[in-house]
């Protein structure tokens, strides 16, 4: 029999882990992740739902600091776990392991430019979210809006479209207008537009995005900052420069200071700032941007 005390000091570094991640402290989310790891391994055995939990966690805080390949390693190292346990570990919670494993490994193939390795993870969390919560559930909404970001990437713009007015219209009923989890949908909204070259459609999308998130989390919140970077995009589409710099500007300053110079996040909003500078004349600045852009990707997709 394990030790009780062994068992509340594992969950209370996995619980402070959670709570770092929260927080972007993601060095410390991290250290404190991988001993809850190892703990729950001596006191469950290498394969048991905790396990799985907290290798799923761990995997979500290396996908923020652009560590894709770890990131990928404990997301399948999860969902090998959950299906090695099959029929002997059922429930709400475990199926939400499972569903967790299949987002993430979906999400960091999409965010490696591996759309077709993506897909079918996103599609089964989907299917799965709605057979075990059903289809009008937040978690079926969110599995939905998972996919339809895909759908954009790949130019599905009408699934993706489909799909992200039926999340919104779940988490709207299921949450209130005003929550985050409606932000991301806007947010999503405001991006295909985007995609599509509809910015005047776009920017109400997008700017709701970014005012609902920012009423609900202040304005230092990292996903407020991408909310803004986002309507930067399409503010740049419509020639609006002043209000697109200053927001892109903002976002890389943050990106920056939280994930360090090769991340996901710091790579677009370069990008972007690069693209911005090259259409007011600037040139210099302009090249630099777009040369430490390209170095962030390289060093992405070896990741």
């Amino acid at each position: 029999m394990s030790d009780p005390r062994s068992l509340d000091q594992a969950i209370e570094l996995y619980d402070r882990a959670v709570a770092l991640q929260g927080a972007t402290q993601l060095e410390e989310a991290e250290k404190c992740c991988r001993r809850a790891a190892a703990m729950f391994k001596q006191i469950d055995g290498p394969e048991s739902p905790d396990v799985a939990n907290v290798l799923n966690t761990l995997a979500s805080i290396c996908a923020q600091q652009g560590n894709h390949k770890d990131a990928e390693d404990h997301a399948s190292q999860a969902g090998r776990i959950m299906k090695a346990l099959g029929a002997r570990v059922e429930g709400l919670d475990a199926e939400r392991i499972r569903i967790e494993s299949l987002t993430l490994l979906g999400t960091i193939a999409r965010e490696r430019g591996r759309y077709d390795k993506a897909e079918p993870y996103l599609q089964q969390a989907r299917e799965r979210a709605k057979a075990a919560f059903g289809s009008e559930s937040p978690d079926a909404a969110s599995a939905g809006n998972n996919l339809a970001v895909l759908y954009k990437y790949t130019g599905a713009f009408g699934q993706a479209e489909r799909l992200y007015q039926e999340a919104l219209a779940i988490l709207e009923r299921a949450y209130g207008a005003g929550h985050p989890e409606v932000a991301t949908v806007y947010h999503n909204l405001g991006g295909l537009e985007h995609a599509r070259g509809r910015f005047e459609r776009g920017e109400p999308l997008a700017r709701k995005g970014y005012e609902i998130r920012l009423r609900a989390l202040g304005p230092d919140h990292p996903d407020v900052v991408a909310d803004g970077a986002a309507l930067a995009s399409i503010l740049d589409g419509l020639g609006r420069r002043e209000e697109a710099e200053r927001l892109f500007r903002r976002a890389l300053e943050v990106f920056e200071r939280l994930y360090g110079p090769e991340h996901y996040e710091v790579a677009v909003n370069l990008s972007n700032l690069a693209a911005l500078c090259r259409s007011k004349g600037e040139l210099a600045e302009s090249e630099g941007l777009f040369r430490r852009a390209a170095g962030a990707e390289r060093t992405l997709a070896r990741g």
